[in-house]
Formats: structure tokens, sequence, C-alpha cells
């Protein structure tokens, strides 16, 4: 982690430099112990940002986890459990992707 390069607001500079180890060690900062759900969320985002080269803003992330793994995992409560605070915000930063753009 030493070698590697955030900003401000602690988002990885280098989207290349993201790996599973990167991943657990940004979570941990963030006081969470990424579980097989979570991960689910994180490959989505990735997938997602791989086809449109953009962060999902929290509205866009729960619409595609709604399609992509189904309703009942698709709403921003379960979001919240898994990545408190600003859901978008927490998965693109554990993701290394950057802040979603409308997002405080």
């Amino acid at each position: 982690m030493d070698s590697l390069r955030f900003d401000t607001e602690g988002y990885l500079k280098d989207l290349d430099a993201w790996n599973e180890n990167v991943a657990l060690e940004i979570a941990k900062q963030e006081n969470i112990q990424l579980t097989p759900a979570h991960w689910e969320i994180i490959k989505l985002t990735r997938s997602f940002y791989a086809r449109h080269q953009l962060s999902p803003a929290t509205r866009a992330l729960v619409s595609l986890i709604k399609r992509e793994l189904g309703p009942k995992k698709g709403r921003s409560v379960y979001l919240m459990k898994l990545f408190s605070g600003t859901p978008a915000k927490i998965v693109s930063k554990v993701s290394g992707l950057p802040k979603p753009d409308n997002c405080i």
C-alpha cells in the first residue's frame, strides 16, 4: 500500500494498480471486512466501469444491481448494510475506481 498513490479523498490514482489485495486494504481502512456479497458488488461495479468508463452513482448502482443480481439485492438498504455511509462512493473506492461524478 505504501507505493500506491491516492487522491485527497482516498481514491486510487492509478486504476491499473488495483487488485484484490489492494481492495482488502482499502476496505480495512473503511472498517469493512469483505465477504462474498461485497465481492459480488465490487466485481459488478468494475465491470460497469470497464464498459462505460464511469463509476455509477447511487441510483445507477442500485438499478444495475437490481437488473444483474435481482430485486432483493438491488435496494439501497442492502447496499448500505454492506457499504455504510454513501455506498456508491465506498464501492467505487474499494473497487479502485474514481469517485462517482455526482457524489459529494
